[in-house]
């Protein structure tokens, strides 16, 4: 599991499917920063990482503070698939 701060906005969500240097990261969070005040462009903070994952992070069996930040620009970033299902 790893944290992504993705500079800008590719377009992708919460559940969506994202490659980054060739690693491929399901979105498990996502929480845009910058809209209203802070850097010239948006943020996205995002906590990704494979399938096998998924049930770690829903259970909270992880501490976000240890985790890896690797931080990309939205042109470095492939979007592979853009969310998950609307959940309404």
């Amino acid at each position: 599991m790893k944290r992504l701060i993705i500079h800008g906005d590719p377009g992708v969500r919460k559940d969506g499917i994202v490659e980054v240097d060739g690693e491929e990261y399901t979105l498990f969070q996502v929480t845009r920063n910058g809209d209203w005040h802070g850097p010239d462009r948006v943020q996205l903070w995002c906590i990704g990482g494979d399938e096998t994952e998924q049930e770690d992070f829903e259970k909270r069996n992880f501490i976000p503070h240890f985790l890896d930040v690797e931080a990309v620009d939205a042109e470095d970033v492939e979007v592979k698939k853009r969310a998950g299902e609307l959940a309404v």
